[in-house]
């Protein structure tokens, strides 16, 4: 299993591969798989970029490097001072915003669930009211169903006996045409 690496992605679902810095990004996934496989400890964060340092050692009594420095020094503080600003409001602030966010979703929940309920309430409603519907229909078909068979027995009849009338009227015919 040394140096194997399980791929966590869906490449014909998934997009943004193509994006600049994704491939980089793989590389650098890589590198710190290599390394937790290794046992090798992370590398400590660079803190670089917080240190004053004074002008080099061959110019030391130059203004301008030590100009330099100061307003390196003073662009460090304020944006050290910016981001405990931002601390103090979002500790200020932050949970209030949470929570006042937290009560909206809330909100919309419970307005989604009923209008949810009033949908299925509609639903019902109109399925009862189509059964009701239906039902009367089909009653209605039922009586005109038996009307019908009713008339066509009472025409079938009625052809019967004019049949029945035509045969007497022609042997009546028959008997007066013989006398």
């Amino acid at each position: 299993m040394a140096g194997e690496v399980i791929v966590d992605a869906l490449p014909y679902y998934d997009k943004g591969y193509e994006e600049p810095g994704v491939r980089d990004a793989t590389e650098i996934m890589k590198t710190e798989i290599e390394r937790l496989q290794s046992r090798l400890p992370m590398e400590m964060l660079s803190m670089k970029r917080y240190e004053l340092p004074q002008p080099p050692a061959g110019k030391m009594t130059d203004i301008s490097a030590w100009n330099e420095c100061v307003e390196n020094s003073q662009a460090q503080l304020e944006h050290q001072a910016l981001r405990i600003l931002n601390l103090e409001l979002m500790a200020e602030h932050g949970c209030n915003a949470w929570k006042k966010y937290n009560t909206l979703l809330v909100q919309i929940v419970e307005q989604c669930q009923k209008q949810l309920q009033d949908i299925k309430k509609q639903i019902q409603d109109i399925n009862w009211q189509r059964k009701n519907e239906q039902t009367e229909a089909g009653g209605k078909l039922k009586d005109l169903e038996s009307q019908w068979v009713g008339l066509v027995s009472k025409n079938y009849e009625i052809e019967r006996a004019c049949a029945e009338l035509e045969k007497e009227i022609l042997e009546s015919e028959k008997k007066k045409m013989t006398f």
